[in-house]
């Protein structure tokens, strides 16, 4: 099983901006599609940007025009720069992959989860 290390969670402000890496120490990420998902306690995990194998990305709906993917095959890490945030932005989000190359995939179809870094966004 490929294992993802998360992190750049934290406290932010309405309006703020944060970072969040996934890195593997195992396989390299280049060679996957990479998605972020968030859950919410009580709620499904949903998914909110993805990178495939030859860079193509997804963006949700809900974080189009605030938050950009990104991929540094020199460091093995995928970036997902969240700016504007938002209460409801509020998650624990987690790296994942299906093995496979394409964007986006359903939670369902994930094979692999990072441990998930988390978002708290009040003022």
């Amino acid at each position: 099983q490929l294992q993802f290390v998360e992190s750049g969670g934290g406290l932010v402000q309405p309006g703020g901006s944060l970072r969040l890496s996934c890195t593997a120490s195992r396989f390299t990420l280049k060679d996957y599609a990479i998605h972020w998902f968030r859950q919410v306690p009580g709620k499904e995990r949903e998914g909110v940007s993805c990178i495939s194998l030859t860079g193509g990305i997804y963006y949700a709906d809900f974080v189009k025009g605030r938050f950009t993917i990104s991929r540094d095959n020199s460091k093995n890490t995928v970036y997902l720069q969240m700016n504007s945030l938002k209460p409801e932005d509020a998650a624990t989000y987690y790296c994942a992959t299906n093995n496979l190359y394409s964007c986006p995939f359903p939670v369902g179809s994930v094979t692999s989860w990072g441990q998930g870094t988390q978002i708290t966004v009040s003022s």
